[in-house]
């Protein structure tokens, strides 16, 4: 249920587009972000870092594609938040030894390996390449496609996001323990 939650405003932004243009569907996905954070508010849950992020980025570049009407900013806003996902995990694990996929998926995946800082490693450097080429993807599609085009694709990365966490998990298979943590206490 959550997933469908987070891709709630590129399936309602798909639809507006549809139904309308790319403009009225930049409304919509800006509306519907900010609506998502202020529910999230007053069911006193967390905001993620990456939550916040998203908004602002959808508030900046959504906001400057309506103002300015050039649809350029709302088709370039996925690269940037692609590649700043893919340097936000580099540099936390170069420069600060922090494996932020390792944080997220640490506390409910427990690896079975020799080293399971290499496994998890690895899955960061798979984050990073995959939302590297996503942002170079979408920069391809949206600079030599008609706009439609790159409006299917925006929606397409919802099923090569999953896509590539099921290959993941397939892959990591063979490392997740089994065992309970608390099982051994």
């Amino acid at each position: 249920m959550q997933i469908l939650i987070e891709f709630l405003p590129i399936l309602a932004f798909f639809i507006a587009y549809k139904a309308f243009d790319i403009f009225v569907a930049t409304g919509v996905a800006i509306a519907i972000t900010i609506g998502q954070m202020l529910w999230l508010k007053f069911q006193k849950k967390t905001i993620t870092k990456m939550q916040y992020f998203n908004g602002l980025i959808i508030l900046i570049f959504g906001g400057l594609t309506i103002l300015l009407h050039d649809k350029e900013f709302i088709m370039i806003k996925p690269t940037i938040l692609y590649w700043s996902f893919a340097i936000g995990l580099c540099v936390s694990f170069f420069a600060f030894k922090k494996n932020l996929i390792q944080l997220i998926l640490g506390k409910e995946i427990l690896l079975n390996a020799p080293d399971p800082d290499k496994i998890w490693a690895r899955i960061n450097f798979a984050w990073i390449v995959y939302f590297a080429s996503l942002g170079v993807l979408n920069l391809y599609v949206a600079k030599s496609f008609p706009e439609e085009i790159w409006v299917n694709f925006k929606l397409s990365t919802i099923g090569l996001l999953i896509l590539f966490i099921i290959l993941q998990g397939l892959w990591l298979s063979k490392y997740i323990s089994t065992d309970n943590p608390e099982d051994n206490l």
